[in-house]
């Protein structure tokens, strides 16, 4: 097989990777959660920053409350420092090896980086891709967005 034709495949695996990640999420009927007439939440997105992604969820908001705190709080605690939310701010542009993202996150080292990266793996917001280098997990990107539009609402940087 030519390098070309290789190089062909990965690209073409690459986008039905983002296609299939970036479908909207469907409730199964078998698993949804039962309603409690406490109201809805729902938040959805559709961007092209390094694919195309769209995504859209809608839960009741009695059954998000009663969720286990420690998958939520873990994602919370991986964006709540400014280098990780650095980060994922670069990394929302595209994917970066190490050396990009420890310009992007202004670190001295990449023990630094290994040390942040890690919490944001861990959270399920970034991974490592198969050539070594780093990206938003494609299911992440708008709820990640959402994350930190939600938190510059709250800041008080939106406006009203």
């Amino acid at each position: 097989m030519t390098a070309d034709r290789l190089a062909d495949l990965e690209r073409r695996v690459e986008q039905l990777e983002q296609r299939l990640a970036a479908a909207p999420a469907v409730a199964d009927p078998a698993v949804a959660p039962a309603a409690t007439g406490t109201g809805t939440v729902r938040y959805s997105g559709e961007v092209a920053l390094h694919g195309e992604v769209r995504w859209t969820i809608e839960y009741d908001a009695g059954a998000a409350l009663a969720l286990d705190d420690e998958p939520r709080t873990a994602v919370l605690a991986a964006l709540g420092h400014p280098v990780r939310v650095r980060i994922v701010r670069g990394l929302l542009h595209g994917p970066r090896g190490t050396a990009g993202l420890t310009e992007v996150a202004e670190l001295a080292s990449t023990g630094q980086l290994y040390h942040h990266l890690r919490a944001l793996t861990h959270a399920g917001v970034v991974e490592q891709d198969g050539r070594g280098s780093y990206r938003i997990a494609p299911r992440a990107v708008v709820p990640v967005l959402v994350l930190l539009t939600a938190a510059a609402d709250l800041g008080g940087q939106l406006g009203s």
